[in-house]
């Protein structure tokens, strides 16, 4: 009937042991994690009737939680403040995602780490020292809250009601049977027994609300808090010929908030709860496409939000939600939902062909890759991704636990991005596009297209880029920023940059009279550059094409930068003293580095689209570019401005002393006879 989440005061240890010893659920599964305790722990909740799953170190640990199928985990952080946090952080993720419950065990003079548990993922805390019966209590709380979240997943369900009737001629208490498990109450509970589980404050405000009711004001109501439940209130109402009371137990908040549901039904979920609620609706759909769902953890997170602070890692958090909002409204629609499901944890549903699926899973994975900046921060995080198609026998809290345990072997692996749980349960990695992409290069259905590139003075084409493309039977075309997301995964890296620039010089070193003054560009990647040797291997097959080394431009991408500053200096001297010119590609894509400038040697710096693009937005923006440009060009580097669509723009950058520019201005990515009749036009 009345429902506390404090504890009785003042009362001796055998009487609160009798008045708070839970009945756990029948087996009911439970993780526990314990650096020092964990036979005892494990001991007492077995004798409880928890079907317990124990570990002694963290390795592993959200894998057995979801695999074990328990609601509830504990992490016991006693005396191991750090490796409890780390422990906790694992694990936040999993049982956010899957709506369950953490309990954490701290040490009596460790309250201050509480913060960052809670901030780890953790729900429930338990201070020691503490009795076996509050050990077993805290966990009765947090299966309750773990109950409370299962039920919010099947939003549209008839539940249970919860109330009770007290008969007031023979004193007798009844419990709707949803409040009888809601309390783990005796078969025959007590208006008294009851009453005792509350506080003084709260036991006064329900007798009260009992002395309110007469046969001239026969309803009133009063609310409380209920640990795991949140704030409740009793509705009351007596029936004086019966001589009977009725109550009506509520949940504060269980009614959805009406803008929050209309901001769902237009733009999609944002929060875990909504998209859980979103996830069951679609599965109860007969839709004829099945749901996927994608799970995806940053990497590094904790270590950047530990470093340097909560308000740099929410504006991470911010900065890669937009990410993956972009990405997914590119490769998705606007029909796909993106959900933050706690932590660092994403979510994407979608009922997109599986080929786009995996698709956007690429792109997500290249798009969390580039780094991140947040005030001074730079900061290179990545991604792990898990998957699951949705089958017949899946409700949501299975499909998003099928999605975790993918997730986790992502995330225990040492180099796969993505994983897929297969219908029946495993996982294997995401290898459809990889296998497809092997294919694609021995069939040679990936060509290339040339990009002008235009003196801004004369109008004049002056060069071209080679840029990759993959002419896909079902998603289309496939550009290069995919093409080595799917390669990298495969192990096809080299193989694939092998292939693009052989096939660019090959068709270069034999285009027409009318092209033949034009430079060619390449793009080197990060690969590329790690190969030993590859400098003597790329001349050999640039002098074996016939194309002229003079005319050559090598591009290189500030991410294939960021770790091996010194092999990419070295490897450029080299080029450049062979005759062929260098290039640095997409600088101010979001963490240029002016000791890129200052230890590369270079000829051209390629302005990213997006801030050559800034040229015709606000003054700030504008001061930005002309400040990249003219260091620039005081360092004597030519510069290209890439994504040029507009001729405001190109009349912006002409004036802030750009050189050369490439974009739909001019013309697309084009085909050799395409490029030939717009020379010939020019």
């Amino acid at each position: 009937m009345l429902l506390s989440s404090k504890p009785r005061t003042g009362t001796s240890a055998p009487a609160d042991r009798r008045k708070t010893s839970p009945i756990a659920p029948s087996s009911a599964p439970l993780f526990l994690l314990s650096f020092r305790h964990r036979d005892e722990l494990a001991s007492i909740a077995a004798g409880a009737g928890w079907q317990v799953v124990a570990a002694r170190r963290a390795g592993g640990g959200e894998r057995r939680f979801l695999s074990c199928g328990a609601a509830v985990a504990v992490v016991d952080a006693r005396g191991a403040t750090a490796e409890g946090i780390a422990a906790t952080a694992a694990l936040g993720g999993a049982v956010e995602a899957n709506g369950g419950a953490l309990l954490t065990l701290v040490s009596r003079g460790e309250n201050a780490s509480i913060t960052a548990l809670y901030d780890a993922g953790a729900t429930h805390f338990l201070a020691s020292p503490f009795s076996d019966a509050e050990f077993l209590q805290a966990l009765r709380f947090a299966a309750r809250h773990a109950e409370r979240m299962a039920r919010e997943w099947h939003t549209g369900a008839v539940f249970e009601p919860l109330g009770w009737r007290y008969t007031i001629a023979d004193r007798a208490l009844v419990l709707t049977p949803g409040l009888a498990a809601l309390l783990a109450c005796p078969e025959r509970p007590t208006v008294r027994g009851i009453l005792g589980l509350l506080d003084r404050d709260d036991r006064v405000a329900a007798m009260a609300a009992f002395r309110r009711m007469t046969q001239a004001r026969s309803a009133t109501a009063f609310a409380h808090d209920f640990d795991g439940v949140g704030r409740i209130v009793q509705h009351l109402q007596f029936d004086p010929v019966a001589g009977k009371i009725d109550g009506v137990v509520e949940p504060l908040g269980s009614t959805p908030e009406p803008a929050a549901e209309v901001r769902e039904a237009l733009s999609g979920a944002r929060d875990a709860g909504s998209a859980r609620r979103w996830i069951t609706r679609h599965l109860g759909e007969d839709a004829s496409a099945p749901l996927h769902l994608l799970l995806i953890a940053l990497n590094r997170f904790e270590t950047v939000n530990t470093a340097y602070g909560r308000v740099a890692g929410d504006a991470l958090l911010r900065s890669a939600q937009t990410r993956v909002n972009d990405a997914v409204v590119e490769m998705l629609g606007r029909d796909a939902l993106v959900a933050r499901m706690g932590g660092s944890t994403f979510m994407v549903a979608t009922q997109a062909p599986r080929l786009r699926v995996d698709l956007a899973a690429e792109r997500i994975a290249a798009a969390l890759t580039r780094p991140f900046v947040s005030g001074d921060t730079i900061a290179v995080l990545g991604c792990r991704i898990g998957l699951a198609e949705a089958g017949p026998q899946d409700d949501a809290a299975r499909l998003l636990r099928r999605a975790s345990e993918a997730l986790a072997e992502a995330r225990e692996s040492d180099s796969a991005t993505l994983r897929v749980a297969e219908a029946y349960g495993g996982g294997a990695t995401i290898d459809r596009l990889a296998v497809e992409l092997h294919h694609a290069i021995e069939r040679g259905d990936i060509g290339i297209l040339f990009q002008p590139q235009v003196a801004v003075t004369t109008g004049q084409i002056v060069g071209v880029e080679a840029l990759a493309r993959w002419q896909h039977a079902t998603l289309g075309t496939i550009g290069a920023e995919m093409l080595f997301a799917a390669a990298q995964r495969a192990d096809l890296e080299i193989g694939l940059s092998d292939h693009i620039q052989q096939l660019a010089l090959s068709l270069a070193a034999n285009w027409p009279e009318t092209l033949g003054e034009l430079r060619l560009s390449l793009n080197l990647t990060a690969a590329d550059i790690a190969r030993p040797g590859f400098a003597d291997v790329f001349l050999d097959r640039v002098d074996a094409s016939g194309f002229p080394r003079t005319r050559l431009t090598l591009e290189i991408t500030e991410s294939g930068l960021i770790e091996d500053l010194g092999i990419a200096a070295a490897l450029l001297s080299l080029f450049r003293g062979a005759g062929c010119r260098t290039a640095i590609d997409d600088f101010g894509t979001g963490y240029s580095s002016l000791a890129y400038l200052k230890a590369l040697p270079l000829d051209y710096l390629k302005i990213d689209k997006k801030l050559a693009q800034d040229i015709t937005g606000s003054p700030r923006d504008r001061i930005v570019v002309r400040g990249v440009i003219d260091m620039a060009r005081s360092l004597g580097l030519t510069v290209i401005a890439e994504g040029v669509e507009t001729p405001e723009q190109l009349e912006g950058l002409a004036k802030e002393g750009c050189q050369i520019y490439q974009g739909f201005l001019c013309a697309e990515p084009l085909t050799e006879e395409a490029l030939v009749a717009l020379l010939a036009r020019s």
